[in-house]
């Protein structure tokens, strides 16, 4: 028997296969297979892969796989070798409900590139179940003289099974008097006893009768029914229905209680024979008598269950009407309630997201998402508007199949400005009043490095005094970048490129993470005042962006230079000098003048000169500011012929520092002070003349440095505007001392360091050295002037 159930499969599957290549092309799917039901677990329905030409060795790769479609999973495929096998066994009763064709749609995915297949399986019946009827017995009472050829209605057999495996004939067993009538009423057979001669009660008062229902299967199934007939007397007319067949529409989701239809059958006779008592039929499926009930006194059939348009959308009732007579006689009814379609079921979305991430720099076009909408409502009511959120880069592109949608980019992403999409997907049928849904997918827009790393200027400025510890932070750069993460993460780098011997950058050193500076030597006021240097912010991104910040650095002065005794100065270097005078000299004589020089600017190099040890201070003033020694009386005959001068020099720093000199003052007779004159003046012209030419050397380096100084602020200048510059400039003045002045701006001020004997019409404002000089300015300025930042 499994031998010839096993050819009959095989014969069936051929036939379906045959129908499928003669009707191919109304066939929706891209492939359709054919599978009967009650199949093992595991087995192969068909290869896929090879059906659609697809490379087998990248089925893993590229991610083939169902997306969806039967939401108990009957079917799984096998990504190494592309075949669809079952992956739950198929009972085609209970997944499809009717004779028409049971088939499973399926929906396949590959990606790289994305590619939609669908695929149809149609599950065929087998012949696994029995034909059944509701109950087991039936009973009918019947008058002896009813009309031969007169028909009762039977319990018809249901058989789960589809054609042909459905009922296929009804069989009664022998009786003289009964025999069977099938009539075919849409996808059924209704058996009817009829009577085929007249009933004799005193012959014969009941019969039992067998009915058997066999299936189409090979060998048939079959199921029975027990019929029990009492023969009764009198009652010789049965109700007349007005008409045969009721028909009426009915729109779905009436209120319980809603009357549908009322029947009406009237019969001849008269008394008990004629009261008639409506009943529906007992062969109709549970459902039916869930949803509906019918009076048996006024044959209204009213609703007193949910009635769902999408669940079923006709009823076929088969009704009955009684009389009260003995035996009763009764006539059947159809009544067709069609259901009409209101528009009560909203859109549905299926969101099948690739990726909730996207690049930033992706192409326009780029698939992000498939969607598919359906409606359950049918006509209008079913078809489907889908649309997008405004305002957002994104559009939907319908796909060659209803319904369904693909979601894309229309236009370039830049994460910067806006990181993240919520797009709102909104599904309207066009049901009066339309209904919708909606659905949210939420998108993550991925950073490329597109976005450099940026300073806050191109120009910065640093103020440090000089003599700062070497090792010790002296200044931080700092940029930012747009972008996130990695691109973001930003390392900082000295420009050493064309280094020369004198590039200040080879003693700078820069933490490549914080972006702080350090110095690795102390600064020299004296030695550079200015210089300049690149600092260099790239990002980790790839591949890297950079950007570069021009930091500009001025040295300021400290006090670190000791006063420099430039006359006298002995033959051994010692800072000592003999002078001789006339006694006969008048008050106010210039004795000499002590010259001194101190290499730091402003305060730091103004100096003063002061008497330390004199032998008579009646004798002798020196003059503070400019060093020169003078007489305050005539000599007299009492007064000592030697006086010895300690002479103390120092600057006008925070801390002073200072240097001494001693003059030795020989006071001589006329004419030993001409006879020494003549050969003191010849060696004091050659020691001046060397004083002097040291003295061109060091005023000319002092020029050279600041020319230099001059021209690298000017270019500063010129590159930047005027409100944002410091403005330095630069003399030197020599009278006994050398001296220096720096002036420079900030906001509406302008501030000048200077040195002895300046005559400047200003006020001294209190600050930390206490040598500025502020410069009254009538210019005023409408943007604000930047900071000096200074570091010890």
């Amino acid at each position: 028997m499994d031998e010839q159930r096993r050819r009959w499969q095989n014969w069936w599957m051929a036939l379906c296969f045959s129908f499928l290549l003669c009707f191919g092309p109304q066939v929706s799917a891209q492939i359709r297979y054919t599978v009967p039901e009650e199949m093992k677990e595991g087995s192969v329905v068909g290869n896929i892969a090879k059906d659609l030409g697809l490379d087998v060795s990248t089925l893993v790769d590229r991610r083939f796989r169902i997306v969806s479609g039967s939401k108990d999973a009957f079917f799984q495929v096998n990504q190494n070798n592309g075949e669809l096998y079952i992956h739950k066994s198929i009972d085609r009763e209970e997944l499809c409900d009717g004779n028409g064709a049971c088939v499973v749609n399926l929906k396949t995915a590959v990606e790289n590139p994305l590619e939609i297949h669908y695929v149809a399986v149609e599950v065929t019946d087998i012949n696994d179940n029995h034909p059944s009827f509701s109950e087991q017995n039936q009973h009918f009472e019947i008058a002896e003289h009813t009309p031969i050829g007169t028909s009762f209605q039977l319990h018809a057999a249901r058989d789960q099974d589809a054609s042909p495996y459905s009922v296929r004939l009804y069989k009664l067993s022998q009786d003289e008097n009964f025999e069977i009538y099938i009539r075919n009423s849409d996808e059924e057979k209704i058996p009817f006893l009829v009577l085929k001669k007249t009933l004799d009660r005193e012959h014969k008062s009941e019969h039992l009768l067998i009915l058997k229902a066999l299936d189409g299967g090979n060998p048939p199934k079959s199921g029975t029914l027990n019929i029990t007939v009492t023969v009764l007397d009198s009652n010789d007319n049965r109700p007349v229905f007005s008409q045969d067949t009721y028909s009426v529409s009915l729109q779905e989701n009436p209120p319980i209680g809603t009357t549908v239809i009322k029947i009406n059958a009237s019969d001849s006779d008269e008394g008990p024979n004629s009261e008639i008592e409506y009943s529906l039929g007992k062969t109709l499926k549970r459902k039916v008598y869930d949803i509906f009930q019918l009076d048996r006194i006024t044959g209204e059939i009213k609703v007193k269950g949910e009635i769902d348009f999408e669940d079923t959308d006709v009823y076929k009732l088969d009704v009955q009407a009684s009389d009260k007579g003995q035996p009763p006689l009764s006539a059947q009814g159809r009544v067709i309630i069609k259901i009409q379609d209101i528009n009560d079921n909203m859109p549905e979305i299926e969101l099948t997201s690739l990726s909730n991430i996207v690049a930033e720099d992706c192409k326009p076009g780029t698939v992000i998402a498939l969607i598919s909408v359906s409606d359950k409502d049918s006509g209008v009511n079913g078809k489907v508007a889908c649309s997008l959120s405004k305002n957002v880069p994104f559009e939907l592109k319908p796909s060659f199949q209803d319904n369904m949608y693909s979601l894309v980019t229309k236009g370039r992403l830049d994460r910067e400005l806006v990181p993240h999409y919520d797009i709102t997907i909104t599904a309207t049928d066009l049901g009066q009043p339309p209904l919708s849904s909606i659905k949210t997918l939420s998108i993550q827009v991925a950073d490329v490095n597109d976005n450099q790393p940026e300073f806050s200027s191109n120009f910065l400025e640093l103020y440090i005094f000089e003599n700062n510890a070497p090792g010790a932070s002296i200044f931080s750069v700092r940029a930012s970048d747009k972008d996130v993460n990695e691109n973001a993460l930003i390392s900082y780098q000295i420009n050493r490129g064309g280094v020369t011997q004198n590039d200040m950058t080879s003693f700078l050193n820069i933490n490549s993470e914080t972006g702080v500076i350090y110095s690795l030597k102390s600064f020299d006021f004296e030695a550079v005042k200015t210089f300049q240097f690149q600092v260099v912010a790239t990002d980790s991104g790839t591949p890297s962006l950079s950007s570069n910040v021009t930091v500009n650095v001025f040295i300021l002065d400290q006090n670190d230079n000791v006063p420099v005794i430039l006359y006298p100065v002995s033959a051994n270097g010692s800072a000592e000098g003999v002078e001789e005078i006339p006694r006969n000299v008048n008050a106010g004589h210039l004795v000499t003048k002590v010259r001194a020089y101190d290499a730091d600017i402003g305060y730091n190099g103004w100096l003063l000169f002061s008497l330390q040890e004199v032998s008579d201070h009646s004798l002798f003033s020196l003059d503070r500011y400019t060093g020169q020694i003078r007489t305050l009386r005539s000599f007299t005959e009492t007064d000592e012929a030697q006086h010895k001068l300690l002479i103390l020099v120092k600057d006008n720093g925070n801390v002073s520092l200072s240097a001494t000199a001693t003059v030795i003052v020989k006071v001589v007779e006329p004419k030993e002070a001409f006879a020494a004159s003549d050969v003191k003046n010849a060696v004091k012209d050659e020691e001046e003349n060397n004083v002097t030419f040291y003295l061109i050397i060091t005023l000319g380096s002092v020029s050279v440095l600041f020319v230099i100084s001059i021209i690298v602020l000017t270019v500063m200048q010129c590159s930047k505007s005027t409100d944002y510059s410091s403005k330095y400039l630069q003399d030197t003045n020599y009278d006994g001392t050398l001296c220096h002045s720096i002036q420079y701006r900030s906001g509406d001020k302008r501030y000048m360091l200077v040195g002895p004997r300046m005559s400047i019409g200003s006020t001294i404002v209190p600050g930390s050295n206490g040598n500025t000089l502020v410069i009254p300015d009538r210019r005023r300025r409408d943007s604000g002037e930047p900071g000096l930042n200074i570091s010890d």
